[in-house]
This record gives structure tokens, sequence and C-alpha cells, in this order.
């Protein structure tokens, strides 16, 4: 039977999909809501996602920062993720300052711009359990390489290396997209190393940062890689 997986990347205009079936590329497709590319996903087993799945009440996650010291200098690309209530909060003052009262630390902007698309992610995540798993672009390439890769996702070299990569673990993307081609070609390369991921999550080969993940309320919070 084959193995139909997707890996999602979140992008300027609304999310990226890499389609993999047995591990080798199927489709591109751009939304502008993930619960589009869900409700469009044919039954695929797993669905990998670049962006936090699962927040704890009053502290950091391990998850990010193993993903991020695993990563070395890639580490910028991970995020910590603050506890969940600062994700209740509507507006970035407020956000900001129950992260320092809860964490010691505040929250960046950065961080702040992603809630509408962590937010819609985690309603789909609690409402279909092991459907949807978190997974981290630079991680996947790195055990891809076996090392952090040297170049930056938006340099020329950083862009040849990544597509090299796929390509030697089964997934060639061709030059022609389709409507997907419209998105930046680092967001592609993410959502196909996150399909990466997603394929050896259903083919029980994905390790994880925390291992075992760290659980909330029964959910399991973890990056997988």
């Amino acid at each position: 039977m084959s193995i139909h997986v997707i890996g999602v990347d979140a992008y300027a205009l609304g999310w990226v999909g890499v389609e993999l079936r047995d591990g080798a590329f199927g489709r591109a497709v751009l939304a502008a809501t993930l619960y589009e590319i869900v409700a469009g996903s044919s039954g695929a087993a797993v669905i990998g996602v670049d962006i936090p799945l699962g927040m704890l009440p009053d502290r950091w996650r391990a998850a990010d920062t193993l993903a991020a010291d695993q990563l070395g200098p890639r580490r910028g690309s991970v995020f910590r993720v603050p506890p969940r209530p600062v994700w209740q909060e509507t507006d970035f003052a407020s956000a900001n300052r129950l992260c320092r009262e809860l964490t010691g630390a505040g929250l960046s902007r950065q961080s702040w711009a992603l809630r509408p698309k962590l937010l819609e992610a985690n309603a789909i995540w609690e409402r279909h359990p092991g459907l949807l798993f978190e997974a981290h672009p630079e991680l996947s390439f790195r055990t891809m390489a076996g090392e952090p890769l040297p170049h930056a996702k938006k340099t020329w070299s950083g862009q040849a290396r990544r597509r090299d990569l796929l390509a030697r673990n089964g997934i060639v993307l061709p030059d022609r997209l389709g409507p997907a081609g419209q998105a930046p070609p680092d967001d592609i390369l993410d959502a196909a190393a996150v399909a990466w991921t997603a394929h050896r999550v259903a083919t029980g080969t994905a390790l994880s940062h925390p291992s075992p993940p760290e659980e909330e309320k029964g959910s399991k919070i973890a990056i997988w890689y």
C-alpha cells in the first residue's frame, strides 16, 4: 500500500505543501489556510508542519532548546515557544508582559507574528490526534547531511545544497511546480524537507526532540526529524 504524506511550511501568503508518495515527489500545492491542505489531503497518513504544535502551561518547551543545540550555526532558525497563556492574549504588549512574568524573558515580534497560523495549526492538531506532527526543516536537512549546513537557505549555495540533499534522499523536485512555483524557493525546499520527516514518521524511523516527547494533557510535544 502506498505511503502518502505531506510536508507543509508557512509562508507570507499562506501555506505551501509538498506531497510524497512512497518517499518520492508527488506534487506541490499552495493554500491560504492549513485547513484547505488538510481537507484536500486525500487520506494522507501523516502531515508534517513547520510550526510549533503544543505549548506548555508555564514554561518553555524542551523541544526548542534541544533542536537549537543540535543545529549549531543554524540555531537561529529555531525560536523558543512561550507558554500557552501567552498566545491567548490579543495584543503584543500584553503577550510580551505575560511572557516575562511566566518565563523571565520577553516575546519577540517575529514570534508573535506567527500567532494566527500557530493557533490554526494547533486547533487542527488537537482536533485530529495522530495526523499532524511538528517538524523543523533545518533539523531535517541536518539529519540528511549528517552535519549542520554551512550556508543559509536563502543563498544560492544553500538552496543548491538543500535541493541536492533532497534528491539524494529520493525527493527530486521538478523545475516546474505549477501554481506552487509562485512560492519562494526556500519555502518549497522547507516543505519538502518536512515531507521527508513526515515519511519517516509514517514508516516509524523518525527521531524526536525530546525523546520521549513531553506530555501535556495527553498530547505529545516534540519536534520530529
